[in-house]
């Protein structure tokens, strides 16, 4: 009898043992919740741990926008709307301000350039033509100031003929006390023009008719 209840006694004491390191088992086992200011984790609006974003996803890829890709021209010389220096009107030195242009269409072969005064209609009765040139190489991304007048330039580039009827260029020169508004617009296009020195406007028009990639303006004042 003495026997038996020592054996029940080492029975009960093992199995006492036996529950409570599967408890510490289990207690020790319990997986560690990151907290809010662990790494990787961003606390959301409720105080909560929520996955940070990966670099793709919190500093995407730039993306161009439309005014990074549109072609356009201006002049170092004026602003977009602004008044047209003296040295490059009738009252001045007359030379052709500088021009430059940027984001050209993809294809382009030549530019060819229009200046003219849309606001000479009530005074002459027509837009007058101040400058026209094309075949300006597709390689070029600018004009200097003071272009020379001749029929043809040693890069190719060829003048038409302006309502002055002359070659080249012809500076403002509207009637005494009148604000005239004149627009420069470039073409881009996907071909080289078989045309002569001295055409006219409506004869460059032609030629370009259906080569046109894209167009870009700028206009500038001057009041006499």
């Amino acid at each position: 009898m003495e026997a038996a209840l020592k054996k029940y006694s080492i029975s009960i004491s093992f199995l006492i043992f036996t529950l409570v390191a599967a408890s510490g088992c289990r207690a020790n086992s319990t997986p560690e919740i990151p907290s809010a200011t662990s790494p990787g984790i961003l606390p959301n609006a409720s105080g909560e741990g929520v996955p940070t974003p990966s670099a793709t996803e919190a500093f995407p890829e730039p993306t161009l926008t439309l005014v990074d890709v549109v072609f356009r021209m201006r002049s170092p010389a004026f602003g977009l709307g602004d008044d047209i220096p003296v040295r490059y009107s009738c009252h001045g030195e007359d030379i052709s301000p500088p021009l430059q242009w940027t984001s050209v269409p993809g294809g382009s072969q030549s530019f060819a350039l229009i200046m003219d005064d849309p606001d000479a209609v009530p005074v002459a009765g027509f837009v007058w033509d101040h400058w026209l040139m094309f075949n300006i190489p597709a390689e070029a991304q600018s004009l200097p100031e003071g272009i020379l007048g001749d029929g043809e330039l040693p890069d190719g580039s060829r003048h038409g003929m302006n309502s002055f009827r002359r070659l080249g260029y012809g500076g403002p020169c509207p009637p005494a006390g009148q604000s005239h508004q004149y627009v420069f617009t470039l073409y881009a296009l996907d071909t080289t023009l078989a045309l002569k020195a001295g055409v006219t406007k409506d004869q460059l028009l032609a030629a370009m008719e259906s080569h046109i990639l894209s167009e870009a303006i700028t206009s500038g004042v001057y009041t006499s």
